[in-house]
């Protein structure tokens, strides 16, 4: 009887040790987290001061250190932003200006473990989107030895405002970019204390998605991140792309039509606006390119630090989706003929439109509704930049790229009252669009919850063993890369780097996944790239 009450007193003990709340001790003091079924998580730790007040249109600041113990239990508040996209729902409902926060999910015991890390940046246009979505959590992936992180950063005109006055107040007398500045703060954050997570600061992974992978091929380029992540991951999208980043001229004149649209007559007046009002006030006037060669973060177009070898010197894996938009989105309101694509295509590529066209293949009517109009659409969306990208680094980068293309198509939706949006969001049926946006293939922004294994976050669509089948496949595929730097595995088709081949193979992700090298399809970039970097 003694030893059965000495054994469940001990293990009481043991009760009470696992559930006491996990704490660390970071540079600016301890935080106490939260367990989620074995996972220690961190959530709303800052990474830097709140861009409020005075410190609204700045580069971000050191986090201030405080005495005694954080809680860092729950989200910190999503940046302030419009409502874009159907398909986005957070895991709070604040939205504030202070928004500079991340989220960590470790499963390190001893915390002294060494083990590689992921910072995931979310999309949304940089104008919308949070690391508090579901579908970038970090609960997967460290369920499989990774320290996963996500970290939210300045958006619309709060994170890309640039203006004269403001490059009048800086050092290197240039302005905007402060949500690119943002998530450089977060990596450096997360570099200088992520060991007492029991994560490697030598083994950091940046990825994101749309403008996250956007951001990741530009903290690539900026002088500000050497050194601080040793491999990169992106999908759909980049900072190369069919036009070259604003010039600091460009955007702070942008700017004053910006102020001049909102009624406002200075700078003063605007960084006196509560948050809420500047957000309305923003709303439909912002500029056209989110962000310009400040002299900080860019100190040259991102294409030509690719050209001479000047971006980070890191591993790459890189891929976009098989159906990023419907030919929709090229053509608005007119006929799905060839004639209307050339039409709509001419202001882009002017005499070359024929030579664009048939390089993709685009001859009959027919065409335009199949295969060669959903490429050409997905292309001048985010398709092309990706490929750029991934092309540019392949030569001049001297570390392995590995393409992808994400051909599996989203399940059907749950709610027959839902139908998809331009890319990749939903919206409620109508008369209107009820058959506009019909597609075959993977839509924008469709790869998230198949790559961070986070499937069940999502009750939008109804998964079928199949998804989870995709699911495993692609998610084995970055956590290889993750730990290693190169994505094969035990149970994995076998994937060859990009470099040094004229004609790429190129990993197709779906249920059946196998590698492709398209002499077709790598031709019809060439010829793409030939007529807009001519």
């Amino acid at each position: 009887m003694k030893k059965l009450l000495t054994s469940l007193a001990l293990a009481l003990a043991a009760l009470a040790a696992g559930a006491q709340a996990p704490q660390v001790k970071t540079a600016a003091g301890v935080l106490e987290g939260t367990y989620e079924s074995g996972i220690k998580v961190f959530k709303g730790v800052p990474f830097a001061q709140p861009p409020v007040g005075e410190l609204r249109w700045k580069a971000p600041q050191p986090v201030k250190p405080w005495t005694g113990v954080r809680e860092a239990k729950d989200f910190g508040p999503n940046p302030m932003q419009q409502n874009l996209f159907g398909d986005m729902n957070f895991g709070t409902k604040k939205m504030s200006e202070d928004c500079l926060y991340l989220n960590i999910w470790t499963p390190a015991k001893t915390m002294d473990e060494g083990l590689p890390v992921l910072i995931y940046f979310n999309g949304g246009g940089l104008m919308a989107g949070s690391g508090s979505e579901p579908r970038y959590a970090g609960e997967s992936m460290a369920r499989h030895g990774i320290i996963s992180i996500t970290a939210n950063y300045r958006e619309g005109i709060f994170g890309f405002f640039a203006h004269p006055e403001l490059s009048k107040e800086t050092g290197y007398k240039g302005s905007g970019n402060y949500g690119f500045l943002d998530q450089a703060a977060a990596i450096k954050w997360v570099k200088d204390n992520i060991a007492a997570f029991g994560g490697d600061p030598s083994r950091i992974t940046i990825v994101g998605e749309s403008a996250g992978s956007t951001s990741v091929s530009a903290l690539m380029a900026s002088p500000l991140c050497k050194g601080l992540f040793a491999q990169a991951m992106g999908s759909s999208a980049s900072v190369i792309g069919f036009d070259k980043v604003a010039t600091l001229d460009e955007a702070e004149k942008t700017g004053e039509e910006t102020m001049k649209k909102m009624g406002c007559k200075s700078l003063a007046e605007m960084r006196a606006l509560p948050a809420d009002e500047l957000l309305a006030k923003s709303a439909g006037t912002y500029m056209p390119k989110m962000y310009n060669i400040d002299g900080y973060f860019f100190t040259e177009q991102p294409a030509e630090t690719y050209a001479a070898g000047r971006q980070a010197h890191v591993p790459l894996l890189v891929g976009w989706n098989s159906t990023e938009v419907p030919i929709a989105s090229v053509l608005g309101n007119r006929p799905r003929t060839v004639a209307a694509v050339k039409e709509a295509i001419t202001p882009r590529f002017g005499k070359d439109t024929d030579k664009v066209m048939e390089a993709y293949g685009l001859t009959t009517d027919d065409d335009v509704e199949g295969e060669p109009g959903a490429q050409l659409a997905g292309d001048m969306f985010v398709g092309f930049g990706t490929w750029k990208w991934a092309d540019m680094h392949a030569k001049t980068g001297g570390q392995p790229v590995y393409r992808y293309l994400y051909c599996h198509p989203r399940p059907a939706m749950r709610d027959a009252d839902l139908v998809p949006g331009l890319a990749g969001g939903v919206q409620k049926k109508t008369e209107e669009n009820k058959d506009a946006l019909t597609v075959t293939g993977a839509v924008h922004s469709a790869d998230i919850e198949y790559a961070m294994g986070t499937l069940p976050t999502n009750r939008v669509y109804d998964w079928q063993p199949e998804d989870f089948t995709v699911s495993a496949i692609f998610q084995n595929y970055y956590l290889n890369f993750i730990k290693t730097g190169n994505p094969n595995g035990l149970g994995l088709p076998e994937w060859t780097p990009v470099n040094g081949k004229d004609v790429a193979p190129v990993m197709r992700i779906d249920v059946d996944s196998y590698e492709k090298a398209d002499a077709r399809l790598e031709n019809t970039y060439r010829t793409v790239d030939s007529v807009v970097w001519k």
